[in-house]
């Protein structure tokens, strides 16, 4: 059996904690400078979003 590798587990808790806090700094400068965060931007601008058009069912009305 093969021995668990703690620092490599350690370093990635630590890298999605860094990730987390750098994200968290970024949404709370933007809310600061008043831009809306993304999501809300796609929901409020009230345009089609990239998503195809649901596939036909072939049948003509």
């Amino acid at each position: 059996m093969a021995t668990p590798n703690y620092g490599y587990e350690k370093r990635q808790k630590e890298l999605a904690k860094k990730r987390k806090k750098e994200d968290k700094l970024k949404a709370k400068a933007d809310r600061k400078a008043g831009i809306a965060p993304a999501d809300e931007q796609d929901a409020d601008a009230g345009e089609p979003s990239d998503l195809p058009p649901p596939p036909s069912t072939g049948e003509t009305p």
